[in-house]
Parts: structure tokens; C-alpha cells; sequence
């Protein structure tokens, strides 16, 4: 069983993911049992057959298009502090923000150098895992 602790608009969540069946979820908030129907995923069709193998061009899953890089939350958390603003140049493995998750602070780095294009986020604001947070060019 995975547990994880979340305070949002400062109210604290001891939150516990138990059995997944299909698309049903037992959770546990606070002592309290749920059990939580999640979506269904649309299974896309099947791409058309490439017509030669060299046409194939590997794309990297942290890059957005027109060569940019999104720094993305690795996990659940707060942002409590950002280390860069619109306009900075950054290297690759520069701290970018301070993500708080679990009552530690993570540092979160720059998976690229380049200049920063866009912030996406706030201090105080609450990310979930996957959420963009830099985007660099």
C-alpha cells in the first residue's frame, strides 16, 4: 500500500492507495475509505506503418516542440522557492526551483542549458507528478 502526506490549502491529507481492480481504487484519506473510479483510457489507434525505418527519428519524451525542454515535477509536492526567472540562462543540473514533497525539500535541476522561456508555476502553488515547471530553449 502506498501512503503519502499532502497539505493543500492548509488542510493536511494522509492519503493511502490500497487494490487496484480495473478502474477501481480503494483509497484511504485521513482514516476514511473510498473506493474510487478512475477513467478509462481511450486506447489510440494504431499508428500507419512508417515507409522506411531511416524516416524514424527518435524524439526525446522531455522535449516540447520547436526545441524546447520541459523540467517536469518528479513527484507530488509544493513549490517553495524558484532559483531562476524569464530570461535566465541556465546549464544543464542547475537548481531551477525547490520542490517540497514529504517535508523535504527537493532540489530540481535544469535537464538542459538554455535559456529559461517560461515558468509555470508559483511558489506556494501544489504540483502533482508529471506537471510541467520550466520550460527551456
Amino acid at each position: 500500500m502506498k501512503q503519502y502526506k499532502y497539505t493543500i490549502n492548509g488542510n493536511k491529507y494522509e492519503v493511502s492507495i490500497g487494490e487496484i481492480n480495473d478502474n477501481i481504487v480503494s483509497v484511504e484519506v485521513n482514516g476514511e475509505s473510498y473506493s474510487v473510479e478512475m477513467e478509462k483510457e481511450e486506447v489510440a489507434p494504431a499508428p500507419a506503418p512508417v515507409a522506411s525505418a531511416a524516416a524514424v527519428q527518435p524524439v526525446s519524451k522531455k522535449t516540447v516542440t520547436s526545441g524546447r525542454t520541459a523540467v517536469k515535477a518528479p513527484l507530488p509536492g509544493v513549490i517553495r522557492e524558484l532559483k531562476v526567472a524569464v530570461g535566465d540562462s541556465v546549464k544543464d543540473g542547475q537548481t531551477v526551483l525547490i520542490l517540497e514533497a514529504m517535508k523535504m525539500a527537493n532540489n530540481i535541476d535544469a535537464e538542459t542549458s538554455g535559456t529559461i522561456v517560461d515558468i509555470c508555476v508559483q511558489p506556494g502553488e501544489t504540483v502533482m507528478e508529471g506537471d510541467e515547471l520550466v520550460i527551456i530553449e
